[in-house]
This record gives structure tokens, sequence and C-alpha cells, in this order.
């Protein structure tokens, strides 16, 4: 969408500048999230009846990426929320329109790790736990959070029942103590908690059927809706990875333009550093080309008629871990020859490279796993259980 990427531009300055203080006080600043809805980017995602744009998700993609070069943790937030109208777009009508009715622009946090417990009760559940990592909750009015249904004596069934529950803000509470971290501070991906709170059924979905594409017939016709959740969710986040690596890469050059060492080597002009430099450049280039076009395939796929499966999942998953880990890897080389001078705080060098650190870390961006999986379908293997 043009008028979103336009406004992303516009935004930029904005978004950069808050970048530091919102470290500082470990979430977006208001200044900074009012830039950041005033794009559009998390409505990139949204049904068109809820003043949603339905873009191509590479569109989607690239806006995180473009975000993310410019503040990490704005990034992060884009992508984490952006990505969740995607899902709530399959999610029960009523639930849509509470969310959107009145404003198509509120934000939903989540985390999805089933850590909350939840007790049949009669039209839904009481639900209970704490959740860490609730990536841009302060300015979100809503929440998806993963959990597990319980018997009476709060036993899980075997194999568990794994639903996602929606609540809205007033029915939790952010645990205000609960964000001391390595990088990506600005996102304050703080805890969540409640005891027993109501969540009717119609609030809830099945995470097994959600994963299975089951819930793909409330968004007919509309192959944006069908690229599987393990799958379009991780893009998101391998997205917001790789767009702290190009930012990284660009703040790096602008210490290298003007880097001369204690021996006198001109930093620019050193063969050494430039081929490191060169060869970092293309390797997060590669892994921002690998990440769309895996989308994109898959996407016209989709269009097409075609029907995602295991072996489509597993593959989009194991070129878009390895771009990010091409990234990642590209960027700390470039900083093992940063020398002294690049771990000061006044230069935003070290940032970028703890953020990318924190976003590295995530489920993900894990590659073995999903490399031994691709690779155990690969010789007709039943592939262990992943999030793909």
């Amino acid at each position: 969408m043009i008028e979103v990427r336009d406004r992303i531009q516009a935004a930029l300055p904005v978004i950069r500048e808050e970048a530091v203080p919102s470290d500082r006080i470990g979430k977006l600043t208001d200044r900074c999230a009012e830039a950041l809805r005033g794009t559009g980017v998390v409505r990139l995602l949204q049904p068109k009846e809820y003043d949603g744009y339905e873009a191509h998700p590479c569109e989607f993609l690239d806006a995180v990426m473009t975000i993310g070069a410019a503040s990490p943790s704005a990034g992060w937030v884009a992508g984490v929320v952006g990505v969740h109208p995607w899902e709530i777009a399959m999610m029960d009508p009523r639930v849509q329109e509470e969310i959107w009715g009145e404003d198509p622009d509120t934000w939903t946090a989540s985390p999805y790790a089933p850590f909350g417990r939840a007790k049949r009760v009669d039209g839904g559940y009481l639900f209970t736990g704490r959740w860490p990592y609730s990536t841009g909750t302060h300015h979100s009015d809503w929440v998806i959070l993963g959990g597990m249904v319980v018997d009476d004596d709060g036993n899980p069934g075997d194999p568990p029942e794994i639903r996602h529950f929606v609540i809205p803000r007033k029915d939790y509470e952010i645990v205000e103590d609960s964000w001391y971290v390595l990088g990506l501070k600005g996102t304050g991906s703080k805890d969540v908690q409640m005891t027993d709170v109501f969540i009717p059924e119609y609030r809830t979905v099945e995470q097994a059927r959600m994963h299975a594409g089951g819930y793909e017939d409330r968004q007919p016709g509309k192959p944006l809706y069908r690229l599987k959740f393990p799958v379009f969710f991780s893009s998101a986040i391998n997205a917001a990875t790789i767009g702290i690596a190009i930012g990284a890469l660009q703040v790096y050059r602008e210490y290298m333009d003007k880097r001369v060492s204690a021996s006198g080597t001109v930093a620019k002009l050193d063969p050494i550093q430039l081929a490191v430099y060169g060869e970092a450049a293309a390797d997060v280039a590669a892994a921002r080309a690998t990440l769309l076009n895996e989308i994109k395939e898959l996407y016209e796929y989709v269009e097409g008629g075609g029907e995602v499966t295991m072996t489509h999942r597993l593959t989009a998953r194991r070129n878009c871990v390895r771009a990010v880990r091409r990234a990642v890897d590209a960027v700390d080389r470039l900083y093992k020859i940063a020398g002294s001078q690049g771990i000061h705080e006044n230069l935003p060098n070290e940032r970028y490279w703890r953020d990318l650190q924190a976003g590295f870390s995530h489920i993900c961006n894990t590659a073995e796993p999903i490399y031994v999986g691709w690779a155990t379908n690969d010789f007709g293997g039943e592939p262990p259980q992943l999030f793909v």
C-alpha cells in the first residue's frame, strides 16, 4: 500500500528520535507509538470490513523491516502487534467487532505461550496465569494469551487442549517491574497476569486448529489468510529481526565512514574492513530478499488455489530462519572488527548489536530444530513436533 509506505517514510524521523527515549523508559514513548499507529502499519493485515488493507503479506514484512532499521524496538512492536490482526480476522466475528468496531486502530498484544490455565464453566472459562513478553502491551487495549484447559483439579488433558484467549485491557494487569533485558528494551514486553477472569467461549480459538488452517473459512476466497499461522507469524518475527540487521549495517557504515584507528588506519580505505563490510552488506541484502521471496512464492501458490502442505511449511521456515542467521552472523562479523570505539553508548552501534541479539533469541528464529524437521521430512520420515 503506497499510502502506508509514504506515511512510514514521513514518520521515520520521529520513530528514530524516540528510539533511545523508548529504551530508557522500557516501552515505546507515547510519541513513538502514536507515530507508529498513524502509519497504518498495524492495519495492513486487517480485514477491509474493519478499515484494514488486506495488503500483500510482503508489503507488511517490508514495512516491518523499514521501521526496524530506524528503531529496533518500534520495528519489533510493528511486527508482533501488526501480525495479530491476521489471526483476529479468523476469529469469531463478535471478537472482531469488540476490538475494531469503534476504533479500527486498536492494538492487540500477546504472547501465545500456554502458561495460562483455563477451567471450563458455563459459557466459557475461568482463566488464570502470568505471561512474560507481552510486546507493546502498554499501548494495546486487548491481548491474546495462550493457555491449557484443565480439569477441576488443575490438570491438563493428554494431549493438552491449548487455546488462544482474547482478553480486554480491563481484565488483566501489566506487571511493571518485569522488563530488565539486554536489548529491545523499548518494546515494553512486560509480564501480564490475571486470576479467575471469565473468558466467553467465542473469545477463544483452538491452537491446533488455528495452526492447521481450520478457521480460514471465516475469510473465504482470501489467500492472505491461508498462509498458516506458524509460518506467517514466524515471518513477522523474522522480518523484525532482519530489519534490525539492516539498521545495524546502516549505522556501521556511518561509523566506518569516519573511523580512524589508533594506528592511523582509515577504515573506509582499509581493504580488510572494506571486504568484511561488503560481504556483510551482501548477506543482509540476501536475508531480506530470501524472506520476501519465500512469502511471495507461498502467497502466489495459495492464490492460485494450492494448499499449503507440511513440506511447504518446513521449506519456508528453513529458508527464513537461515536468512535470519545469515543477517545476524553478518552483523557480528562487522562488530568484531569495530574496535574499542564501537562499544561506546554515545554511538548507536552497541544498541543495535544488543537489540539484534535479543531479537535473534526468539523461538521463531531458532534454526537447528527446523533444519532437522525439514531434513527428516525430506528423507520420508515423520518430523518432530515443531512450530511450522
